[in-house]
């Protein structure tokens, strides 16, 4: 399981970054009012694996519940994440269905 501080938010690129070894996972994100997009997954192919993208949508989830905010994946891969874990659907903004 990944720790959440391991997890780092930086707001200068728009991104969730999460170093492993010498890789870096990354989701990029736009922030408009009180919602996040979610745009773009990007995993290195020797760290990629399920276990590991849930785990790292877990915790960016996690992360976006603590700051109160909205959640709208464009990602194919993140609204599929979403759609398979059904207790993430509540931080979908009103009129957003997956």
């Amino acid at each position: 399981m990944i720790e959440a501080s391991e997890l780092v938010d930086n707001d200068f690129l728009r991104q969730y970054e999460l170093k492993i070894d010498e890789h870096l996972a990354k989701i990029e994100y736009s922030l408009q009012e009180r919602k996040i997009f979610l745009t773009k997954l990007i995993i290195p192919e020797e760290i990629n694996s399920e276990d590991f993208q849930n785990d790292f949508l877990a915790t960016v989830f996690k992360d976006i519940e603590e700051r109160n905010l909205s959640v709208v994946p464009t990602s194919p891969e993140i609204a599929k994440f979403v759609r398979k874990n059904r207790k993430y659907k509540r931080m979908l903004p009103v009129g957003v269905r997956i």
